[in-house]
């Protein structure tokens, strides 16, 4: 396996399927010695991470109920 120019490789199908690495799945890298561990990080602590990333952030004076209305 090679990695390209810009750092990327290839996670081989079967291990892909095997440790359900889909499509924008989040992983963590874990240096242990000499090597790399590639671990997929917990989903729900990813929405945990946006939750709290994303709390208060929001500046609209409107009740639920009068966006509510907008979006209908």
């Amino acid at each position: 396996m090679k990695i390209t120019s810009k750092g990327q490789i290839t996670i081989p199908q079967h291990i892909r399927e095997k440790f359900g690495f889909l499509p924008n799945c989040e992983v963590q890298f874990v240096i242990s010695g000499n090597q790399v561990i590639i671990i997929k990080q917990d989903e729900k602590s990813r929405g945990r991470d946006l939750i709290r990333h994303m709390q208060g952030k929001g500046d609209i004076k409107m009740s639920t109920d009068e966006i509510m209305e907008l979006v209908r």
